[in-house]
């Protein structure tokens, strides 16, 4: 089978995302293929003149990754993470407290294994095959490897202990919290409880994603408190949702509100270093303004990121 040929991003819009940051990559090394590792994709950031990105894997924590790649491939800034799923012990403080003290960006809860995403793994587009996570995960349960969901509500809808232990560490140390794959009542309660204990950037990570599906009116909630609404090059470009529908959340929401990222690293999909330029030309042509785009791709990337500014406000 021929390999698919994937668009190229315009001159136009690769001048827009200059200094932008992706904050959601997934590139080798990984237990799931991946096209580029992480010494390759910084490379071609700095050639393209983007800012960086965030090293994201939903199974190891990824700062000390990041601070080899940082030293070994000067004038890209490569972030680190961590990702709270039962390989790292689910809703674990102590896996933020050192992920932080390993130069840590961002906190993202549970994906994978999000009681939401576990419930609704069959819901992608009609004869799309299982994403590879899920594969990876019926592997180990034939092996007899069972990793229970990460739950961060209790029977009753309360937040647990451990997610307030975790959002105080997250707040302590000025980290970006993002909510995985959580479902809506999850994102709703986490989002409230980190604003009250201080966490100051917050990530709804890819809204329109299959196993989220936000309505726009919880969209517009959320930005009022202060979060910021996660637009995924891939979301619409493999068909979880129409692009449309997205470029309507976005102007729904307003594009101070949102930020782009790629979520590519695929064997199939694009080159990730072009992934945010892509998303730049659907919105130009959709009729944002190159002042939408710039505060999408690059403003609101680099204070969540905790980069300069490179503009005045």
């Amino acid at each position: 089978m021929p390999e698919k040929v994937h668009p190229t991003p315009s001159g136009r819009a690769r001048e827009l995302v200059a200094g932008a940051y992706d904050l959601h990559v997934h590139v080798a090394p990984d237990v799931i293929d991946r096209r580029i590792d992480d010494f390759a994709l910084a490379g071609r950031f700095r050639d393209e003149g983007m800012a960086g990105f965030v090293l994201k894997s939903h199974y190891t924590p990824t700062s000390e990754r990041a601070a080899v790649v940082r030293r070994s491939v000067p004038g890209a800034d490569v972030l680190g993470a961590v990702t709270l799923n039962g390989s790292v012990g689910g809703m674990n403080a102590t896996a933020v407290e050192i992920a932080a003290r390993s130069g840590a960006r961002v906190v993202w809860f549970p994906t994978v294994d999000a009681v939401n995403q576990r419930e609704s793994r069959a819901e992608g587009p009609p004869g799309a095959p299982p994403p590879p996570w899920a594969v990876l995960q019926d592997e180990l349960a034939a092996q007899g490897i069972e990793t229970p969901a990460v739950h961060v509500l209790d029977a009753g809808g309360q937040l647990l202990p451990e997610v307030r232990a975790v959002l105080s560490l997250i707040a302590r140390h000025d980290l970006v919290l993002g909510t995985g794959h959580m479902g809506r009542a999850e994102i709703l309660a986490v989002t409230e409880a980190a604003t009250e204990a201080g966490v100051r950037r917050i990530i709804i990570t890819h809204p329109e994603f299959t196993s989220q599906r936000l309505p726009v009116s919880e969209q517009i909630e959320l930005a009022e408190r202060g979060a910021l609404l996660e637009r995924c090059f891939t979301t619409p470009y493999t068909g979880k949702v129409s692009w449309e529908t997205m470029l309507e959340n976005i102007r729904a929401v307003g594009p101070r509100h949102s930020f782009l990222s790629s979520d590519l690293g695929a064997p199939a999909g694009p080159p990730v270093e072009d992934g945010v330029a892509l998303m730049a030309d659907h919105l130009l042509k959709a009729g944002f303004s190159e002042d939408d785009v710039r505060t999408m791709a690059v403003d609101n990337t680099r204070a969540l990121a905790a980069a300069p500014e490179t503009r005045a406000p």
